[in-house]
């Protein structure tokens, strides 16, 4: 239900601000004396805006994402590059390979951005100023805090499940050791225990704590460097305007945890050897190792099709949350008024 702080305590105006981003609508600006009336949007909301944000994304870009898994795992040089990995791909297991493991990324990329959206308001809320504002510094640490909580509770389980599908190579489904997502996790438990679904939490925690620091703030800032809209003002965004905006905060990320992501990739996909050894022993082993074995450049593997996917990736999210979000501010407003 939504909530018009002006009938609450200066806390209360903090709380809801934070939590529920609060904004203005445009019709108010023109108000005697230039006053606003704040709406708020409770994290709820910002959790649904977000999971429609993310069905669109994995429908439209699980191939790049299959292609960058197939370079970071690529250790004898098999793909000379993103195009020659997509054809080799559909070459030798069809079209609907680049489509492999798209169940659980949809699932994933659904539960994310609703967990995302949602804790990110309410760390906003809780690092608020009492007269609601948020300074650039808070703001990265409520983005770092909600990057966090969606890689111990949502993203790890998920990506290794997505990951080991997605090694699988061929075309004959009977000779494949995971049958599917369900499958793929009940056998991932059964041989390796519990803790095997969450192989590279540490680099994952500090992959999407990054990203989700860097987003946030950049998101943000580029809204009121391009567009004039500052937080809690009512002003609406455009698609397109939305979409540049996630498209130019979705590009700082990938650069900053490039190294991480590589890492996460290699932990969660490795299995025990007959002797129950496995190459890399955690996060630090694997940062040493990678480089050592097949150069520097080799941490930043998979870094093309990334800016390929998470871009684009934000630029659909964010087009599609800022409409939801703004939607519901306008009818809050109406109802209000």
């Amino acid at each position: 239900m939504l909530s018009d702080p002006r009938s609450g305590s200066s806390r209360d105006k903090r709380w809801f601000g934070g939590a529920g981003a609060m904004a203005t609508t445009q019709a108010d600006a023109g108000q005697p004396g230039g006053e606003t009336t704040p709406v708020v949007v409770p994290p709820a909301v910002k959790s649904i805006a977000g999971s429609f944000g993310g069905v669109v994304e994995a429908c439209c870009l699980q191939p790049i994402d299959v292609i960058k898994t197939r370079l970071q795992l690529d250790r004898v040089g098999k793909y000379s590059g993103i195009y020659n990995c997509g054809a080799t791909v559909i070459k030798e297991e069809g079209l609907r390979a680049l489509w492999k493991g798209l169940t659980p990324f949809a699932t994933h990329l659904t539960l994310k951005y609703a967990l995302r959206m949602g804790t990110n308001a309410v760390f906003q809320g809780l690092l608020r100023q009492e007269d609601g504002t948020l300074s650039n510094g808070s703001r990265m640490m409520a983005g770092f805090g909600a990057g966090v909580t969606e890689a111990l509770v949502i993203v790890t389980p998920f990506e290794v499940v997505k990951i080991r599908l997605q090694q699988q190579k061929g075309t004959a489904k009977e000779t494949f050791k995971y049958k599917g997502p369900i499958n793929c996790a009940s056998v991932i438990i059964r041989e390796e225990g519990l803790r095997g679904m969450w192989s590279g939490a540490s680099p994952t925690v500090l992959r999407n704590g990054t990203n989700q620091m860097c987003m946030f703030w950049a998101k943000a800032s580029v809204d009121g460097w391009l567009w004039g809209k500052n937080d809690g003002d009512g002003k609406r965004l455009l698609p397109w305007q939305s979409m540049i905006s996630g498209f130019t905060a979705g590009c700082i990320g990938p650069v900053a945890t490039g190294p991480f992501d590589v890492v996460k990739t290699r932990l969660m996909a490795q299995t025990k050897s007959a002797d129950g050894e496995v190459k890399y022993r955690g996060l630090i082993h694997a940062l040493v190792k990678i480089p050592q074995e097949e150069g520097l450049r080799a941490m930043w593997k998979g870094l093309l099709p990334r800016l390929m996917r998470i871009p684009p990736g934000q630029a659909i999210v964010w087009a599609v949350s800022d409409q939801i979000t703004s939607y519901v501010e306008r009818r809050a407003h109406n109802v209000a008024t």
